[in-house]
């Protein structure tokens, strides 16, 4: 990798961990913590890339405006 592919790397990771950790915080704030022992995570996962999909697609359908 050349240096703009590291500074690059690096603004994503930065950004990435700081998004994280402020939606992390949040989430147990309003559902509790230990997430790790929480029941049905799968099914919740699920559902979650389920509205990932349906976010991706209405986004390209207003770019295509």
């Amino acid at each position: 990798m050349d240096s703009e592919h590291t500074a690059h790397l690096a603004r994503i990771l930065t950004a990435f961990c700081e998004e994280v950790t402020v939606k992390y915080e949040k989430g147990q704030q309003e559902h509790g913590g230990r997430l790790w022992c929480k029941p049905n995570l799968l099914d919740k996962a699920i559902e979650e890339a389920i509205d990932l999909v349906v976010y991706l697609y209405t986004l390209r359908e207003q770019q295509q405006r």
